[in-house]
């Protein structure tokens, strides 16, 4: 992580910049849950599972993949035809410093080249949830909002090397598609990426449904997106 010596005044120039996706902090913030699995390895049980999610939690949650990610790996599951499916948990803060999504990013693209070495025949899924959906911003070369206060971080996109091993995208709850720059069409990604929004989320979308950015997991947008990954491992 580089040095953060602006981080108070990018801080402020962030919440300023994007007051109605971060002034309400508190919609980014996923209800305390059972802990999660997928902390920093790889849940599956082979070592090289057909397919791995890679998947990073919304605001403080439990290390983990997030309950989002959890319904996501148990829809791909269910619709994976008997492929095995791994996950692996993002390691990042998560917190109110949002400068921080930055290690996010660079623990996945660790991890991504690491599976590629090791594992080249799996298939990776890249995927997030609120916060965690700027993290999979940042690797696909997408400001998380737009351009208005720049760069937030210092992580670099994944490298083009391993790209190739990137089966789908699928985020939710995407700040960036807020600021009209969702990873569907924007991006290395676009044709493999689906940018999921709930009807009403204020933090991807103009709507004012804070209820609607918290209920991901329990939406059909969950086995949407699955069938979206599925169909292209």
């Amino acid at each position: 992580m580089s040095d953060r010596t602006p981080h108070l005044s990018l801080s402020r120039r962030l919440a300023r910049a994007a007051v109605p996706v971060l002034a309400a902090g508190a919609l980014l913030a996923a209800p305390a849950a059972a802990p999660f699995g997928g902390v920093g390895v790889a849940s599956a049980e082979p070592p090289c599972p057909d397919v791995e999610i890679v998947f990073a939690r919304g605001t403080s949650e439990a290390p983990g993949v997030g309950r989002v990610g959890v319904a996501l790996a148990d829809a791909v599951r269910a619709q994976a035809g008997g492929r095995t499916v791994g996950t692996y948990g993002v390691i990042y803060p998560a917190t109110y410093d949002f400068l921080a999504a930055a290690d996010g990013a660079n623990d996945a693209t660790n991890h991504v080249l690491a599976m590629a070495q090791q594992c080249p025949g799996t298939r990776i899924v890249l995927g997030g949830y609120s916060q965690g959906a700027a993290v999979v911003d940042m690797l696909a070369g997408i400001p998380p909002l737009g351009n208005r206060v720049g760069e937030v971080g210092s992580a670099a996109p994944l490298p083009s090397s391993v790209s190739g091993n990137v089966a789908a995208v699928a985020v939710f709850g995407n700040p960036s598609a807020k600021f009209g720059v969702p990873v569907t069409n924007s991006g290395p990604f676009a044709g493999r990426a689906i940018d999921l929004c709930n009807d009403g989320d204020p933090i991807c979308s103009d709507g004012r449904n804070p209820f609607a950015h918290t209920s991901y997991e329990r939406t059909p947008l969950v086995p949407q997106a699955a069938g979206f990954i599925t169909a292209r491992l």
